[in-house]
């Protein structure tokens, strides 16, 4: 895929360098590509709306009553989404797993420092959620895009758990949902959603009992190692 700021499979998805993200990614059996159609179709409806706005310069109540019609469906989109994933029981791996779940840190950690700064992170049974920042440039020089962190992070997760697995073929869904980072407040409800989502499938009371949790800077923190 050719890298750009603004590109689109049956999500839009939009990334600059030195941006926050948001992002789900779940295994390919996970959620069915058409169970959430409904809420794909009215998120691209909005977004044309507001891109029409934009470039007819109208900044008016309209515009700004869209951009809010917008991120509560995308909000609803994720939790429709995590309950179809929660429901699920029947995994071709389970991520949550002691050597899956090692592989997963590796790699959410490989590129700290250079290329991204982790937040927070979950290793749920069929997906994760993943909350971070990507630098405007990595320690070459080269500007750090969203596209080739996670095409990295989902190329190296396949190959050692389906090796671990005995398996071959596609693990992960081909399109990721990521949704940019706002504001400091919109990064604190996308950590406390990401470290409280076991908590939510029901399958801890703390969110510190689950060992596939991450935080960053914080003694109450839980990993593999």
């Amino acid at each position: 895929m050719e890298r750009k700021e603004a590109y689109r499979n049956n999500l839009p998805h939009f990334q600059q360098p030195g941006q926050s993200y948001f992002v789900t990614c779940c295994l390919k059996s996970a959620v069915p590509p058409k169970a959430l159609s409904t809420y794909s179709i009215e998120l691209e409806s909005l977004k044309n709306q507001i891109s029409i706005l934009t470039e007819q310069k109208t900044f008016s109540e309209k515009a700004d009553q869209l951009k809010s019609e917008y991120r509560l469906m995308r909000r609803k989109y994720i939790k429709a989404y995590d309950d179809l994933l929660h429901e699920q029981t029947d995994y071709i791996v389970n991520l949550s797993d002691e050597q899956n779940r090692k592989i997963m840190f590796d790699a959410f950690l490989f590129w700290e420092g250079n290329k991204i700064e982790n937040e927070a992170f979950c290793v749920m049974p069929n997906h994760f959620h993943w909350a971070f920042h990507t630098k405007e440039t990595d320690n070459d020089g080269n500007p750090v895009y969203l596209q080739d962190i996670l095409r990295s992070i989902k190329s190296f997760t396949a190959k050692e758990i389906n090796k671990l697995a005995g398996r071959s073929g596609r693990l992960w869904q081909r399109e990721s949902f990521d949704t940019t980072i706002r504001d400091d407040k919109h990064l604190y409800h996308a950590i406390e959603y990401t470290i409280n989502n076991p908590v939510a499938a029901g399958y801890v009371e703390k969110w510190n009992d689950w060992r596939g949790t991450y935080l960053r800077d914080t003694k109450s923190s839980t990993s593999y190692f």
